[in-house]
């Protein structure tokens, strides 16, 4: 995983607010030089979510599950449900739920560049959470990976009040964010805290995630403490307690994060007794593996098509 610019500081606005519009981010890199496939996925990150801003979906903003600095998330809800909140119409339905964690290399990236996340799944039925979690070099590892599980648990134990099934809850994962959800839940220790189980979630799904590598030869090293090591790390080697099904995807063309992590977390988690399936994203790259969730990209690659098609089976 290569480096990237320090998430900006900000003073939060801590407001429960529903809006039915969506969340249009303003990137800033302060100055510093980014790698140039960053800079075109943070760019095309702006782009997405200006374009998909009127989604017609509802959110609820700055929503805390936690009481540290970037422990808070953005809650997407379905058009008809926005509506009805709104309206404060009875409501019947309960809705099935994702918690969507972001990547960024685990120093950069934050939910409002990835609303257009949020809203993609909103719009198929979901209620979604967009999460934010802290970031290093401040916080190395594991502090990202309990802040995803922490998110998870609020999610799971909250899900009620947003009309949502705890029931039917997927977590899901990019690049970084892969690795934390599937860490998270992979080792049940992450979770045990908020007594919450791995088998209690419906499903994970990893898109493009860094599971199995030698961080100590990259620049993201500084992601994990001065004397980690892989072994102690690394979800393929930490799979402890029953699993939620896993659905597991690379990008064909992926020159960030190679193919080779997808297919150790696998035969980890096989080797454990764990229902995987694995899918390619043809001629995605890094970038577009998430990217081309967005509606109005849709055309790029299937990664929403095989994201939803997972869902669908698994928590309808």
């Amino acid at each position: 995983m290569k480096g990237s610019a320090k998430e900006s500081s900000s003073n939060k606005a801590r407001a429960f607010k529903l809006t039915g519009k969506g969340v249009t981010a303003a990137l800033a890199v302060g100055g510093m030089v980014l790698a140039t496939q960053q800079a075109q996925a943070l760019s095309a990150l702006a782009i997405v979510n200006g374009i998909t801003a009127n989604s017609g979906v509802g959110v609820s903003k700055n929503i805390l599950y936690g009481d540290e600095p970037s422990q808070d998330l953005d809650l997407y809800y379905p058009k008809p449900l926005a509506q009805a909140m709104k309206n404060q119409s009875t409501i019947n339905t309960t809705y099935p739920m994702v918690v969507f964690v972001h990547g960024g290399s685990w120093e950069s990236g934050n939910k409002e560049e990835y609303a257009f996340v949020g809203q993609s799944l909103a719009q198929a039925g979901y209620v979604t959470a967009v999460i934010n979690y802290r970031k290093a070099p401040e916080h190395v590892y594991p502090d990202y990976v309990k802040d995803a599980a922490q998110a998870i648990a609020w999610s799971y134990d909250n899900a009620k009040r947003f009309y949502a099934d705890p029931e039917r809850l997927a977590v899901i994962g990019h690049s970084a964010g892969a690795f934390n959800a599937v860490a998270a839940v992979a080792n049940e220790d992450f979770l045990a805290p908020y007594g919450i189980e791995p088998k209690d979630l419906s499903a994970v799904i990893g898109i493009a995630g860094p599971y199995s590598y030698d961080f100590r030869k990259f620049s993201s090293a500084t992601a994990f403490g001065a004397n980690a090591t892989p072994d102690e790390v690394m979800p393929d080697r930490q799979i402890k307690g029953a699993q939620p099904p896993y659905l597991l995807l690379t990008a064909e063309k992926d020159k960030v994060v190679h193919a080779t992590n997808t297919i150790k977390m696998t035969k980890a988690l096989q080797a454990a007794g764990v229902t995987v399936e694995n899918g390619e994203i043809k001629g995605a790259s890094h970038a577009t593996s998430i990217g081309a969730m967005a509606p109005p990209l849709r055309w790029v690659n299937d990664v929403r098509a095989q994201v939803l098609t997972y869902l669908d089976k698994t928590l309808r």
